[in-house]
């Protein structure tokens, strides 16, 4: 628990004082030094140190500050003075550990010195690098390659990405699952069967050129505050601003530019969105499609009537297949069952459909909301579905523009870490380094948590990250932990995945990007790639935590030579010493991509690796952009009953992710605890449930029937009836592991089925 907790609505608008004040509040936690604030002043910027918060883009033309308030929350959290040494863990076991909050065992501080796990006392014990790099290799020859599984967070750079994936693959393991597993998968899936391209088509540029935006579940204000720079010029400039999301978000309502002296001074905010409309929880595929069909119809009226079309119909006929199936599909929908599905009133609908259907060019946006849902993948097709009807994918200022969460997840998958064969140029590999790499299907998140839960799975290498908080599940995935005879995680920080060891576990501290990585051939730079598909070079300046630290790419490197036969291919320690030579293999794997990588790591705005589906290229298998009929206009993959809600778990202001920064969730304004369920004041008058009384989410229907969180304050709020809200990682205990994205298996983690006992 944080502070006193207090509970009263928040009326001031996202950004300004409110986030100046909580920059200072964490930068004296961490008991913030010069290096702090020496890396924001270089943050961002070309031949500056990108941030290790979200993967938002970078402007070739940066602001004098170019950071946000999550970013130097992240910032201020890594290069922390506060240390955790090996006399930490003589002081406390990690059965008393498991007991702390994820706050306070990541506020502990940054880790100095590799350990490993002593099961006779119940404590981590300080470890010789070398020591443990041949355990773990001798442990490592001794597995069958295909039950280990190389685990990678969205924060490793495109260097130790393209190592790791080449590792485990030598290896002999095409088991990589990731961060995007968790995210976007689903978009990854979803963009890449309609359009040829898993990818946003937008550059951050497009921005300055659209004349609406549709925003469908993602909230800047918390998960990506630079974002709202953007959304400020685009409402100042009469961009109309379509919002659907289930809750009302600051983030997306006003907006005070902390960098403005004079709206700081006066306290004026700028509204953002133009509509805002509080779709139910999974009710986005209803919503879209009585959008669709509003404008088809119109288009149907016009053609009867003569007058101007609606719709792009020459765009339709030269690049588009299926608009007859979607079109029939969206004319026998009726009203009152888009009413229903999406909780909004047709009326609504029509005003967002008359927005869409006068837009020159429009930029659809979109978050987790659409993606973790069993029909998520629906979601992102019906999305494309919007665009494609009027054109807007391949002209300035249109286009899908998903909002990554990981600086560098999307980068990650570019280089090779994905368990999907057919994503990886495999005989360019085998031919690059004269290996055969595995061609089978390996395990995403899901499959490789059923292979802990069965015994498949003998070993868990973690290349940063939280897996076991972050997957859901907790109840059941945690105690399967012990079984595995080996885990590794790699990390800045303490957290709670390192208190669940397997019989042989070790604990590696790492640099981190800000901090100065100083290697054979000099100090190296690390890149990485944001939502836009820029690339960008980083290079750290900060003094190390501790000299014990070694860089990722490093640790990758002495754990393949300990793992691995030697290979005249591949030069693992010319690696380590100078990751220029790691970008020239990237290069070779993918020419076409990273042409010339080591010469431009520093243009301003990051270089573009390309998008076909940007230049109206579609690599489809009909070798045009497909629209698709959903399977259903419920996301959520069950029914509504009496007494269930849509349970969507959420992120706090004070949050990125697994991390936690403090206690104080301004934006909605709860300060002190994180113990809450959001509820609608209706459904609490029917419930007879009173507002801060105690309440259990219970698990209902299907697999989740046993779940269980206890303890739970209630708030009113406001949120579609039938919905609640509740905090993410702590409410993944109720989201069981079947309960994912049809085909992209990502956690439906923004509709899962709950009941509230009092």
């Amino acid at each position: 628990m944080g502070d006193d907790v207090s509970i009263k609505p928040y009326l001031l608008p996202a950004g300004g004082w409110g986030s100046m004040k909580s920059l200072v509040d964490i930068t004296r936690r961490e008991k913030s030094g010069k290096d702090t604030f020496a890396a924001l002043s270089r943050q961002n910027k070309p031949e500056g140190v990108m941030c290790v918060s979200c993967a938002w883009g970078k402007p070739a033309h940066p602001h004098i500050a170019e950071f946000c308030e999550n970013g130097a929350k992240a910032t201020a959290w890594e290069m922390t003075t506060l240390r955790v040494t090996p006399d930490f863990f003589c002081e406390h076991t990690l059965t008393e550990l498991r007991g702390w909050k994820d706050f306070d065992l990541e506020q502990a501080g940054r880790l100095t010195h590799p350990l490993k796990y002593d099961a006779a006392t119940d404590r981590y014990v300080a470890v010789s690098w070398p020591e443990a790099f041949a355990d773990i290799g001798g442990k490592l020859q001794g597995y069958d390659p295909k039950s280990v599984i190389f685990y990678a967070s969205g924060r490793a750079s495109l260097e130790a990405s393209y190592m790791w994936a080449l590792y485990a693959r030598m290896y002999g393991s095409q088991n990589l699952p990731d961060s995007s597993n968790m995210c976007h998968e689903t978009t990854s899936v979803g963009l890449k069967s309609a359009i040829g391209s898993p990818v946003a088509t937008i550059h951050l540029t497009d921005y300055e050129h659209c004349d609406a935006i549709f925003y469908f579940g993602q909230n800047p204000g918390s998960n990506s505050p630079r974002f709202l720079h953007n959304l400020e010029a685009c409402a100042k400039r009469g961009v109309e601003i379509i919002v659907f999301n289930p809750l009302k978000e600051r983030g997306l309502e006003r907006f005070l530019n902390p960098q403005n002296p004079i709206k700081m001074a006066t306290n004026g905010s700028t509204q953002l969105a133009t509509q805002y409309h509080q779709v139910k929880a999974g009710g986005d595929i209803a919503a879209l499609m009585g959008i669709l069909k509003w404008v088809i119809e119109a288009d149907d009226d016009a053609c009867v009537t003569d007058s101007e079309p609606v719709l792009d119909h020459g765009f339709i006929a030269e690049h588009t297949h299926g608009f007859e199936a979607l079109a029939a599909a969206a004319r026998a929908t009726s009203i009152a069952t888009i009413e229903r599905e999406s909780g909004l009133p047709w009326d609504d609908i029509v005003a967002a459909a008359r927005v869409y259907a006068k837009a020159k060019a429009v930029i659809a946006v979109y978050g987790m909301g659409l993606t973790q849902h069993v029909r998520g993948v629906d979601n992102v097709h019906m999305l494309v579905n919007l665009l494609l009807l009027r054109g807007n994918i391949g002209k300035p200022g249109a286009g899908p523009g998903p909002v990554r969460g990981h600086s560098n997840v999307q980068g990650q998958r570019t280089v090779g870490i994905t368990e999907k064969p057919e994503l990886v140029p495999l005989d360019a590999l085998a031919k690059q380094f004269n290996f055969e790499p595995p061609r089978a299907l390996g395990w995403d998140t899901v499959a490789a948590c059923e292979a802990v839960l069965d015994g498949r799975a003998s070993a868990f290498i973690g290349l940063g990250g939280n897996f076991v908080r972050a997957i859901p599940d907790h109840g059941r995935m945690e105690p399967a932990w012990g079984g595995l005879d080996l885990t590794v995680h790699v990390a800045t920080k303490l957290n709670r995945s390192h208190l669940v060891p397997g019989k042989t576990c070790y604990l590696f501290p790492c640099l981190g990007r800000i901090e100065t990585d100083m290697q054979a051939s000099g100090p190296q730079t690390v890149t990485m790639e944001d939502s836009f598909s820029q690339i960008y070079g980083s290079k750290g300046k900060a003094t190390p935590a501790s000299p014990q630290l070694l860089s990722e790419p490093m640790i990758i490197a002495e754990l393949a030579k300990a793992t691995l036969l030697s290979n005249p291919k591949v030069n693992w320690d010319g690696w380590s010493a100078d990751y220029g030579q790691v970008r020239d293999a990237i290069e070779t794997t993918y020419p076409e991509l990273f042409k010339d990588f080591n010469k431009r790591l520093f243009v301003p705005g990051g270089f573009w690796k390309g998008n076909p589906a940007s230049h109206r290229e579609w690599q489809t298998e009909s070798g045009r952009a497909e629209f698709n009929v959903p399977g259903a206009l419920n996301a959520t993959g069950f029914d509504d009953a009496e007494g269930r809600f849509r349970l969507m778990t959420l992120r706090s202001n004070d949050q990125f992710n697994t991390t936690i920064y403090g206690y104080h969730d301004r934006f909605r304004g709860v300060k002190g605890t994180r113990d809450i369920v959001f509820m609608n004041k209706d459904d609490m008058t029917v419930a007879g449930i009173a507002n801060g009384q105690s309440v259990s989410l219970v698990g209902d229907s299907g697999s989740n029937a046993d779940r269980r969180v206890d303890g739970l304050r209630v708030v009113e709020y406001e949120i579609p009836r039938g919905c609640v809200g509740a905090y993410y990682p702590e409410c993944n205990l109720l989201i069981p592991l079947d309960h994912h994205a049809i085909e992209s298996h990502v956690p439906a983690a923004k509709s899962v089925p709950v009941r509230i006992v009092a």
